[in-house]
């Protein structure tokens, strides 16, 4: 039995290492209201705030769901702690007992922890207490802190009463880092979607915008990345990007040899099916196992290290037209919901603008087949006369107004015609169509340039055309050389002679088409043998900023680029001399050259 005195000083020791305690918690509390990061806190609770009760060992647990994982500990061998990372929250443990009971727990002495846990021999570590305290927030208990303070001397209320304020100041700091990083990851997915907009708003080109939107998210929000977009009643593959580029491979042939199945209740096709998205937050190797229709097919998905996966539909006016589909090889990195959430976000901006890129395209191909319906397939040259054209447009959706032709007529004669339709669109094509089949009827008739532009100035008239048309016509005797031409408001040709010299003809003699203010006329200019004629529209010369003489100018000085044997090449050369991305117009070109009488 224990003597009065001995009692007296150990009760005074307990006192004096308590008020001793206290103090030291006291410097904690500072710390802790400074901790920014889990890390710090974990250092905190199973070093300081442990040390200053003189636990031998500290552990801090965070609840997640119905699982409570070890975040920090201290005094465990190594084997011992891995078995405790994460354990279910139903085990019985004075970590998970007060998770559940949201109460402090106190057990002073090795009888007192072995009649609470029976069962539990590894909690048999000689005399000592152990203490367990609830992590709450708003009521809500998020963890615990378990500690274990050898000997018999226990622990003080005092000690005790601090140790709950610690351990509420603890969960306080853990629920301000969380909800701290919370925010600057919203932050940050909220300035990635904006930029995400700006960048697949920068293209209209289909295969550009696809593979934008699969490097976007590779490797910050996913390490492999794939689209699959509906094309009749299948699903196409159209991008796949990957962190590892030899994986990509890998995974466009896994796609290739075991598509999905249109029938499979889950994947890709139940997500164009459902329009919903389809969150597999961890794949496991049962998983893998159970879905490879063969051992090839799942070696290949095993050596991709999938580990977690989400597929978002793509929805375009309630229309679902493919899905995106995120990948993580990271352990660490296994999809939530607040992930699907933003995968989401992502998708509606990737949807939109892959739709529009498929409207643009199939509008642009729309408008360069139009553009080739009204433009003759070929230019067919007269003997005597050499003839090349080039037409390009600017590349925008609507079909333009530039037209052109050239053909024999009786006599030895050639006609060659230049013209401009003023706007864009199904009305300005019909336009120029009309124009260049009248433009041949008239000619059949009376070739004649004045006679011709002429009539087409009253059919204009007649039948109150409302496109502003601007053109030149002219007639070559392959026999003479002369070559008559009547110009109605259009930009002047070019002569490229033989000799190396360049002479431009005068300015339009005339308003454009319908609008004559005095009877067409012609003028006549011959051409020697290997003289070469150029007939162009507007949008070869014009630039912003800059007259019409200095574009006429800078042609003039790309000319002799005709001087090729082979004139559709000198053509190439003079256009791509005269070419500037910068503007945005229809480009045509038609060049004459006459040959001499052996050619």
């Amino acid at each position: 039995m224990e003597q009065p005195g001995t009692a007296r000083v150990r009760k005074r020791s307990t006192a004096r290492r308590a008020r001793e305690s206290v103090t030291r918690l006291a410097r904690v509390t500072y710390e802790l209201s400074g901790a920014d990061t889990v890390d710090t806190v974990t250092k905190i609770v199973t070093h300081h705030i442990a040390d200053a009760v003189r636990a031998s060992i500290a552990a801090l647990a965070i609840r997640e769901g119905e699982l409570v994982r070890l975040v920090g500990l201290r005094g465990l061998p190594v084997e011992e702690a891995q078995r405790w990372e994460t354990f279910p929250l139903v085990l019985e443990t004075p970590a998970t007992d007060v998770i559940r009971s949201g109460r402090t727990l106190v057990l002073a002495g090795a009888a007192a922890i072995a009649e609470r846990y029976p069962d539990r021999p590894e909690m048999d570590r000689g005399e000592r207490t152990l203490v367990a305290l609830p992590l709450r927030v708003a009521g809500v208990v998020t963890g615990s802190i378990a500690m274990s303070i050898p000997g018999p001397d226990g622990i003080h209320p005092t000690e005790v009463e601090l140790l709950e304020i610690m351990a509420d100041t603890c969960a306080q700091a853990l629920e301000r880092i969380e909800a701290s990083a919370v925010a600057r990851q919203q932050t940050a997915r909220l300035a990635f979607l904006a930029e995400a907009s700006i960048t697949l708003a920068s293209s209209l080109d289909l295969d550009v915008t696809i593979a934008r939107v699969t490097r976007l998210v590779v490797p910050t929000f996913a390490d492999w990345c794939a689209i699959d977009v509906v094309r009749d009643g299948a699903l196409r593959r159209l991008a796949v990007a990957h962190v590892d580029p030899e994986k990509v491979e890998l995974a466009w042939a896994l796609h290739e040899r075991w598509p999905a199945e249109p029938s499979s209740l889950t994947g890709p096709w139940a997500v164009v099916r459902s329009g919903r998205a389809e969150l597999v937050r961890e794949i496991t190797d049962d998983v893998l196992a159970a879905g490879a229709l063969d051992d090839e097919q799942l070696r290949m998905a095993r050596e991709l290290h999938l580990r977690s996966a989400l597929l978002v539909p793509l929805v375009v006016r309630g229309r679902v037209i493919g899905v995106l589909t995120w990948v993580s090889t990271d352990d660490e990195r296994l999809y939530g919901d607040d992930d699907l959430r933003f995968a989401e976000h992502l998708a509606r901006r990737a949807a939109t603008a892959i739709d529009n890129s498929e409207l643009h395209s199939q509008t642009r191909d729309a408008a360069q087949q139009l553009q080739r319906a009204v433009h003759p397939e070929v230019v067919v040259p007269s003997p005597g006369w050499a003839v090349a054209c080039h037409y390009e447009p600017s590349g925008r959706t609507e079909v333009g107004g530039d037209f052109y032709d050239g053909f024999a007529i009786g006599g030895g004669r050639y006609v060659v015609v230049m013209g401009d339709v003023m706007g864009r669109g199904v009305a300005a094509a019909a336009a120029m169509a009309q124009i260049r089949a009248a433009t041949r009827a008239f000619a059949s008739v009376d070739p004649e340039p004045a006679s011709v532009v002429s009539r087409l100035d009253h059919m204009a008239v007649s039948y109150g055309a409302e496109q502003l048309v601007t053109m030149v016509y002219g007639v070559a005797d392959t026999a003479t050389g002369a070559l008559a031409l009547t110009n109605a408001g259009h930009p002047p040709p070019l002569v490229a002679h033989h000799d190396g010299t360049v002479h431009q003809l005068p300015f339009a003699d005339g308003p454009p088409v319908g609008l004559p203010q005095a009877p067409r006329r012609q003028t006549v200019v011959p051409l020697a043998m290997g003289d070469t004629l150029l007939m162009f529209t507007d949008g070869l010369i014009e630039r912003r900023g800059e007259s019409i003489d200095d574009g006429l100018a800078r042609l003039a000085q790309a000319l002799p680029a005709l001087d090729d044997p082979a004139l559709d090449a000198g053509l190439l050369r003079v256009v791509d001399a005269m070419r500037d991305d910068t503007y945005d117009d229809d480009v045509a070109a038609l060049a004459l050259r006459r040959l001499p009488p052996t050619t």
